[in-house]
């Protein structure tokens, strides 16, 4: 959207998108406990001008190298997910820029990199092969060497995405591989596991999870169970609460993204996902516990019209 780019001072890049009405947000924002963190996955996004951004950036290369500041000040978003170390791990100087554009007290769910959190590689020459440093804790803790010297203070939970993969499954293996991980990795980190695949969701899963302080994610997500069916299977567990509201079961992501794109409003209200994502929610405030909910547009098409949803939800 030509809105957010250009210099402002002629008409050839278009009127400067109009701000956010920040006072009934910040409001709302007032409304919900200090432990209860909602965000999205991802934040470079044009068509949320006017909803999240304002600002003139001088051109694209410059709205994604920026903008995460401008995210930083809305009132509800008080996390998001950095997704891009989900395919390479994070360096040293990324973490520093991010660092610098984020206020005191704003932290970030981050994806572990695909080379520790794949079980199986999913193409080219060795797909269908187990991959030999899935959940390797050394390998782990060195992609996240600069996070942990650089940029702790702004750490949430590490995300580690377990993508489905085709064929048979060892749920007890991938459990204690869990437990072992969970021993060895960076102690001054939580790792939240989000599965994709639910016959790893087991009670020896559960186990490693709840024994060895991680934690997992409650994903909204194409092929696996409701949230509320997913609470009913681990039942109540230590640690954070992490959300991820993703796709609604069923939808595809390829289509969804084509359909929803470019993600400048609610398409597709999902009523049950809102309710039992704020129930579990304050299940967790009510105990003491941290909640992070984060939510990627294809769940309903414009993931901080997502969040305002929740928000008003906790609110109402």
């Amino acid at each position: 959207m030509t809105e957010l780019y250009g210099d402002g001072q002629l008409g050839l890049f278009g009127a400067r998108p109009t701000a956010p009405d920040l006072a009934p947000l910040r409001a709302l924002a007032a409304t919900l406990p200090e432990g209860l963190r909602f965000g999205t996955s991802s934040w470079t996004f044009e068509g949320w001008a006017g909803i999240v951004y304002h600002r003139r950036y001088r051109n694209k290369k410059a709205f994604v190298r920026e903008s995460l500041a401008e995210y930083a000040e809305h009132p509800l978003l008080r996390t998001v997910g950095i997704d891009r170390s989900f395919y390479g791990p994070l360096r040293d100087e990324d973490v520093l820029h991010y660092r610098s554009l984020l206020p005191e007290g704003f932290r970030c769910c981050q994806k572990l990199w695909s080379d520790v959190a794949t079980r199986v590689f999913p193409a080219g020459d060795r797909r269908g092969e187990v991959n030999p440093n899935f959940l390797d804790p050394e390998l782990a803790a060195a992609c996240l060497r600069p996070v942990r010297e650089h940029f702790l203070a702004h750490a949430g939970p590490i995300l580690v995405c377990v993508p489905a993969a085709p064929g048979p499954v060892n749920p007890d293996g991938f459990a204690r591989r869990v437990a072992q991980f969970l021993q060895r990795a960076p102690a001054e980190l939580t790792f939240a596991f989000e599965l994709r695949d639910r016959r790893l969701l087991t009670s020896a899963y559960l186990d490693a999870i709840g024994s060895h302080g991680g934690a997992h994610v409650y994903n909204y997500w194409e092929r696996m169970p409701g949230l509320a069916a997913q609470r009913a299977i681990t039942g109540t567990l230590p640690g954070p609460l992490v959300v991820r509201l993703m796709i609604p079961p069923g939808r595809r992501y390829a289509v969804e993204k084509a359909r929803l794109e470019p993600f400048d409003r609610i398409a597709s209200p999902q009523p049950e996902m809102r309710a039992e994502c704020v129930a579990l929610a304050r299940e967790a405030i009510e105990a003491g516990r941290e909640a992070w909910v984060i939510a990627n547009n294809k769940a309903e098409g414009c993931s901080p019209l997502t969040v305002r949803a929740l928000a008003e939800a906790w609110a109402g």
